[in-house]
Protein backbone atom coordinates (compact mmCIF):
# COMPACT_ATOMS: atom_id res chain seq x y z
CA UNK A 1 0.00 0.00 0.00
CA UNK A 2 1.42 3.38 -1.04
CA UNK A 3 1.55 6.42 1.19
CA UNK A 4 -1.38 7.94 -0.73
CA UNK A 5 -3.39 4.73 -0.30
CA UNK A 6 -2.64 4.78 3.43
CA UNK A 7 -3.71 8.43 3.67
CA UNK A 8 -6.96 7.70 1.82
CA UNK A 9 -7.70 4.75 4.08
CA UNK A 10 -7.15 6.91 7.16
CA UNK A 11 -9.73 9.37 5.82
CA UNK A 12 -12.20 6.54 5.19
CA UNK A 13 -11.78 5.13 8.67
CA UNK A 14 -12.30 8.54 10.22
CA UNK A 15 -15.41 9.34 8.18
CA UNK A 16 -17.04 5.94 8.64
CA UNK A 17 -16.63 6.32 12.41
CA UNK A 18 -17.79 9.94 12.40
CA UNK A 19 -20.86 9.06 10.33
CA UNK A 20 -21.89 6.08 12.42
CA UNK A 21 -21.10 7.63 15.81
CA UNK A 22 -22.90 10.81 14.75
CA UNK A 23 -26.09 8.92 13.94
CA UNK A 24 -25.85 9.55 10.20
CA UNK A 25 -25.87 5.89 9.13
CA UNK A 26 -26.40 2.41 10.59
CA UNK A 27 -23.41 0.55 12.03
CA UNK A 28 -23.25 -1.86 9.09
CA UNK A 29 -22.23 1.04 6.83
CA UNK A 30 -18.63 0.63 7.99
CA UNK A 31 -16.43 -0.54 5.14
CA UNK A 32 -19.03 0.28 2.48
CA UNK A 33 -20.44 3.14 0.46
CA UNK A 34 -22.57 4.27 3.42
CA UNK A 35 -26.31 3.73 3.35
CA UNK A 36 -26.84 7.03 5.14
CA UNK A 37 -30.07 8.39 6.60
CA UNK A 38 -31.79 10.99 4.44
CA UNK A 39 -31.11 9.46 1.04
CA UNK A 40 -34.56 10.52 -0.21
CA UNK A 41 -33.64 14.11 0.59
CA UNK A 42 -30.61 13.95 -1.69
CA UNK A 43 -32.87 12.90 -4.57
CA UNK A 44 -35.11 15.90 -3.90
CA UNK A 45 -32.16 18.30 -3.74
CA UNK A 46 -30.67 16.90 -6.93
CA UNK A 47 -33.98 17.18 -8.76
CA UNK A 48 -33.90 20.94 -8.15
CA UNK A 49 -30.75 21.46 -10.23
CA UNK A 50 -31.15 22.87 -13.74
CA UNK A 51 -28.60 20.33 -14.95
CA UNK A 52 -30.83 17.55 -13.66
CA UNK A 53 -33.95 18.96 -15.31
CA UNK A 54 -32.17 19.18 -18.66
CA UNK A 55 -30.62 15.72 -18.40
CA UNK A 56 -32.00 12.82 -20.42
CA UNK A 57 -29.38 10.22 -19.49
CA UNK A 58 -27.97 9.45 -16.03
CA UNK A 59 -25.23 7.02 -15.05
CA UNK A 60 -25.43 5.85 -11.44
CA UNK A 61 -23.60 3.44 -9.19
CA UNK A 62 -25.62 0.46 -7.90
CA UNK A 63 -25.26 1.13 -4.16
CA UNK A 64 -28.27 1.30 -1.86
CA UNK A 65 -27.55 4.89 -0.83
CA UNK A 66 -28.19 6.12 -4.38
CA UNK A 67 -31.39 4.09 -4.90
CA UNK A 68 -33.72 7.11 -4.40
CA UNK A 69 -31.75 9.06 -7.02
CA UNK A 70 -32.07 6.19 -9.52
CA UNK A 71 -35.79 5.93 -8.81
CA UNK A 72 -36.23 9.68 -9.21
CA UNK A 73 -34.39 9.60 -12.53
CA UNK A 74 -36.73 6.93 -13.88
CA UNK A 75 -39.81 8.75 -12.61
CA UNK A 76 -38.53 11.92 -14.28
CA UNK A 77 -38.31 10.05 -17.59
CA UNK A 78 -34.53 9.74 -17.75
CA UNK A 79 -32.64 6.73 -19.02
CA UNK A 80 -30.42 5.24 -16.33
CA UNK A 81 -27.19 3.40 -16.91
CA UNK A 82 -26.31 1.45 -13.79
CA UNK A 83 -22.99 -0.30 -13.38
CA UNK A 84 -23.12 -4.08 -13.17
CA UNK A 85 -21.81 -4.89 -9.67
CA UNK A 86 -18.03 -5.28 -9.75
CA UNK A 87 -18.16 -4.70 -13.53
CA UNK A 88 -18.37 -8.48 -13.79
CA UNK A 89 -19.31 -8.58 -17.48
CA UNK A 90 -17.95 -7.66 -20.90
CA UNK A 91 -21.10 -5.51 -21.01
CA UNK A 92 -20.59 -3.74 -17.67
CA UNK A 93 -23.64 -1.45 -17.63
CA UNK A 94 -27.38 -2.02 -17.27
CA UNK A 95 -29.77 0.17 -19.23
CA UNK A 96 -33.01 1.05 -17.43
CA UNK A 97 -35.38 2.69 -19.91
CA UNK A 98 -38.35 4.41 -18.23
CA UNK A 99 -40.45 3.71 -21.35
CA UNK A 100 -39.93 -0.03 -21.03
CA UNK A 101 -39.16 -1.08 -17.47
CA UNK A 102 -41.32 -4.13 -16.80
CA UNK A 103 -41.25 -3.35 -13.06
CA UNK A 104 -42.18 -0.32 -10.93
CA UNK A 105 -39.26 2.17 -10.80
CA UNK A 106 -38.67 1.38 -7.11
CA UNK A 107 -38.00 -2.27 -7.99
CA UNK A 108 -36.29 -1.82 -11.35
CA UNK A 109 -33.72 0.55 -9.83
CA UNK A 110 -32.60 -2.03 -7.25
CA UNK A 111 -29.71 -4.37 -8.04
CA UNK A 112 -32.00 -7.41 -8.10
CA UNK A 113 -34.62 -5.72 -10.25
CA UNK A 114 -32.10 -4.38 -12.73
CA UNK A 115 -30.55 -7.82 -13.11
CA UNK A 116 -34.01 -9.14 -14.02
CA UNK A 117 -35.26 -6.53 -16.48
CA UNK A 118 -32.40 -4.34 -17.72
CA UNK A 119 -30.38 -4.81 -20.88
CA UNK A 120 -26.64 -5.18 -20.44
CA UNK A 121 -24.55 -2.92 -22.64
CA UNK A 122 -20.94 -2.28 -23.48
CA UNK A 123 -19.75 1.30 -23.83
CA UNK A 124 -19.93 1.05 -27.63
CA UNK A 125 -23.73 0.72 -27.38
CA UNK A 126 -24.33 3.59 -24.95
CA UNK A 127 -25.47 7.18 -25.43
CA UNK A 128 -23.70 10.31 -24.10
CA UNK A 129 -24.26 10.87 -20.37
CA UNK A 130 -25.55 14.11 -18.89
CA UNK A 131 -25.22 13.34 -15.16
CA UNK A 132 -22.97 10.88 -13.34
CA UNK A 133 -24.07 9.92 -9.81
CA UNK A 134 -21.24 8.42 -7.78
CA UNK A 135 -21.21 6.76 -4.40
CA UNK A 136 -18.65 8.18 -1.98
CA UNK A 137 -17.32 7.64 1.52
CA UNK A 138 -15.95 11.18 1.90
CA UNK A 139 -15.93 14.40 -0.11
CA UNK A 140 -14.57 17.88 0.48
CA UNK A 141 -15.78 21.21 -0.82
CA UNK A 142 -13.19 21.35 -3.58
CA UNK A 143 -14.89 18.30 -5.08
CA UNK A 144 -12.27 15.69 -4.16
CA UNK A 145 -13.86 12.36 -3.21
CA UNK A 146 -12.97 8.93 -1.89
CA UNK A 147 -14.92 5.74 -2.50
CA UNK A 148 -14.66 2.59 -0.44
CA UNK A 149 -11.34 1.68 -2.04
CA UNK A 150 -12.30 -0.86 -4.70
CA UNK A 151 -11.85 1.66 -7.51
CA UNK A 152 -14.91 0.76 -9.57
CA UNK A 153 -16.29 4.30 -9.86
CA UNK A 154 -12.94 5.53 -11.16
CA UNK A 155 -12.79 2.73 -13.71
CA UNK A 156 -16.37 3.24 -14.87
CA UNK A 157 -15.86 6.98 -15.38
CA UNK A 158 -12.50 6.41 -17.12
CA UNK A 159 -14.07 3.95 -19.56
CA UNK A 160 -16.88 6.38 -20.32
CA UNK A 161 -14.43 9.25 -20.82
CA UNK A 162 -12.39 7.17 -23.26
CA UNK A 163 -15.57 6.33 -25.16
CA UNK A 164 -16.51 10.01 -25.40
CA UNK A 165 -19.66 9.46 -23.32
CA UNK A 166 -18.56 11.52 -20.30
CA UNK A 167 -17.40 14.92 -21.57
CA UNK A 168 -16.81 18.41 -20.22
CA UNK A 169 -20.59 18.91 -20.45
CA UNK A 170 -21.27 15.97 -18.12
CA UNK A 171 -22.02 16.89 -14.51
CA UNK A 172 -20.73 14.57 -11.75
CA UNK A 173 -22.56 14.58 -8.42
CA UNK A 174 -21.98 12.92 -5.05
CA UNK A 175 -25.07 12.35 -2.88
CA UNK A 176 -23.85 12.04 0.72
CA UNK A 177 -24.76 12.77 4.33
CA UNK A 178 -23.52 16.09 5.70
CA UNK A 179 -21.19 14.18 8.05
CA UNK A 180 -19.38 12.82 4.98
CA UNK A 181 -18.44 16.35 3.88
CA UNK A 182 -15.03 17.07 5.40
CA UNK A 183 -12.75 20.09 5.53
CA UNK A 184 -9.54 18.06 5.19
CA UNK A 185 -7.53 17.71 2.04
CA UNK A 186 -8.20 14.43 0.23
CA UNK A 187 -5.19 12.84 -1.51
CA UNK A 188 -5.69 12.50 -5.27
CA UNK A 189 -3.88 10.45 -7.89
CA UNK A 190 -3.90 10.49 -11.70
CA UNK A 191 -6.93 8.20 -12.00
CA UNK A 192 -9.15 10.09 -9.54
CA UNK A 193 -11.99 12.35 -10.64
CA UNK A 194 -13.65 15.13 -8.66
CA UNK A 195 -17.34 16.00 -8.42
CA UNK A 196 -19.11 19.13 -9.64
CA UNK A 197 -21.76 19.07 -6.92
CA UNK A 198 -22.02 17.56 -3.45
CA UNK A 199 -25.68 16.84 -2.68
CA UNK A 200 -26.74 16.33 0.95
CA UNK A 201 -30.29 15.94 2.29
CA UNK A 202 -30.23 19.66 3.16
CA UNK A 203 -28.15 21.45 0.52
CA UNK A 204 -26.34 21.41 -2.80
CA UNK A 205 -22.67 22.41 -2.63
CA UNK A 206 -21.08 23.53 -5.93
CA UNK A 207 -17.43 22.50 -6.34
CA UNK A 208 -15.06 24.46 -8.55
CA UNK A 209 -11.88 22.38 -8.65
CA UNK A 210 -12.83 20.07 -11.53
CA UNK A 211 -10.48 17.13 -12.01
CA UNK A 212 -10.92 14.31 -14.52
CA UNK A 213 -8.59 11.72 -16.00
CA UNK A 214 -8.19 11.44 -19.76
CA UNK A 215 -9.09 7.75 -19.56
CA UNK A 216 -7.83 4.54 -18.01
CA UNK A 217 -4.48 4.82 -16.20
CA UNK A 218 -3.08 1.37 -16.83
CA UNK A 219 0.00 1.93 -14.68
CA UNK A 220 -2.28 2.26 -11.64
CA UNK A 221 -3.99 -1.08 -12.30
CA UNK A 222 -2.69 -4.28 -10.74
CA UNK A 223 -2.60 -7.37 -12.95
CA UNK A 224 -5.11 -9.10 -10.65
CA UNK A 225 -7.54 -6.19 -11.05
CA UNK A 226 -7.29 -6.27 -14.83
CA UNK A 227 -7.82 -10.04 -14.88
CA UNK A 228 -10.86 -9.79 -12.60
CA UNK A 229 -12.74 -7.27 -14.79
CA UNK A 230 -13.64 -8.74 -18.20
CA UNK A 231 -13.82 -5.46 -20.10
CA UNK A 232 -10.36 -4.46 -18.83
CA UNK A 233 -8.88 -7.88 -19.56
CA UNK A 234 -10.19 -7.75 -23.13
CA UNK A 235 -8.76 -4.25 -23.72
CA UNK A 236 -5.45 -5.15 -22.15
CA UNK A 237 -5.03 -8.20 -24.38
CA UNK A 238 -5.94 -6.19 -27.47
Amino acid sequence: MTNIDQAKQAVRERVWRRLIDGGGAPADSYGKIPGFYGTEGTAEQLAGLDEWRRATTVKANPDWAQLPVRVRALKDGKRVYMAVPRMASLEPFYLLDPKNLGLPPEEAAEKKGAAQVARRLGVESMEPIDVVVCGSVAVNRSGARIGKGAGYSDLEVALLIEAGLVTDRTVIVAPVHQLQVIEDDIPETEHDFSVDYIVTPDEVIPCTNRRRPSGLVWNDLAAEKIAAIPVLAARHQA
